[in-house]
């Protein structure tokens, strides 16, 4: 069987920056197995694999390891890929069922903007792992749904993080998110998840589920500029609204070809 794939950079504007993911198109879905087993050989992130449905389209997201609730980066590029690859809409706003319920994503002067439900959070005690993994101690610490929040002072202290990978990986949770206010934008942040397959992600818009309610409410705003200040780096536009939030970001593709499975 021959499937198209993509590879694309997300929450970016140039290619080899941002978080990459690969997005698969189906007709109907594979199995699970299948499906994990190309994330894997694909050792990226995220793979994206989408089917069309009456109401819209149903999407599933698979680290190298596991599948997932909810991924950021990899919506977008799958939203890219409908809207410009495939070309398979005429309209502005898509929706996508999934794990985390209804998705949609819509099309706003030239950015892609996703709308996920807020993560809810609350003050949580480090896990010992945590702390013995951790080179810098935050200032403050919650626990979301499936990550754990670490808040720090300033920019410089995510940058100099450098957490012992293996002590964190024993952390019960998806990952771990650490943030501190911005130096040109309103907040920075990192994604720790060696417990999904990914010691570092380099953008992750689930992630911003739990970082926009937290920074809407600490700065008194509801419009926020963010980075992810990994490596490959990423750019955000967040919006609170209610118990939602919109992330908006760029996409750049970088390979179409074709799978044999």
């Amino acid at each position: 069987m021959s499937l198209k794939i993509y590879k694309l950079d997300a929450f970016t504007d140039r290619l080899f920056g941002g978080n990459p993911a690969a997005v698969c198109p189906l007709t109907e879905w594979l199995p699970t197995e299948t499906m994990q087993a190309i994330a894997c050989e694909n050792n990226l992130s995220e793979t994206a694999f989408y089917i069309p449905t009456e109401t819209g389209y149903h999407i599933r997201w698979f680290t190298p390891k596991v599948e997932v609730d909810l991924c950021g980066h990899a919506t977008l590029a799958t939203a890219y890929v409908i809207f410009f690859l495939e070309k398979s809409t005429d309209e502005d706003v898509i929706e996508l069922d999934s794990r985390s319920g209804v998705l949609k994503v819509c099309l706003k002067e030239g950015w892609l903007v996703l709308d996920f439900p807020i993560d809810t959070y609350q003050v949580a005690v480090q896990p010992p792992a945590l702390t013995a993994s951790l080179n810098i101690k935050p200032s403050e610490v919650y626990k979301g749904k499936t990550d754990y929040l670490l808040v720090y002072d300033n920019q410089q202290q995510i940058l100099d993080l450098a957490p012992e990978m293996i002590e964190l990986s024993t952390v019960p949770a998806r990952g771990i998110i650490v943030t501190a206010p911005g130096e040109d934008v309103d907040f920075v942040s990192r994604f720790f998840a060696p417990q999904s397959g990914v010691d570092e992600d380099p953008v992750t818009g689930s992630a911003h589920t739990t970082l926009i309610p937290y920074w809407a409410e600490k700065l008194g705003k509801t419009s926020l500029t963010a980075r992810q200040v990994s490596a490959r780096g990423g750019y955000l536009k967040c919006t609170l609204n209610g118990d939602r939030v919109e992330i908006a970001g760029q996409v750049k593709l970088y390979l179409t070809g074709q799978i044999e499975v």
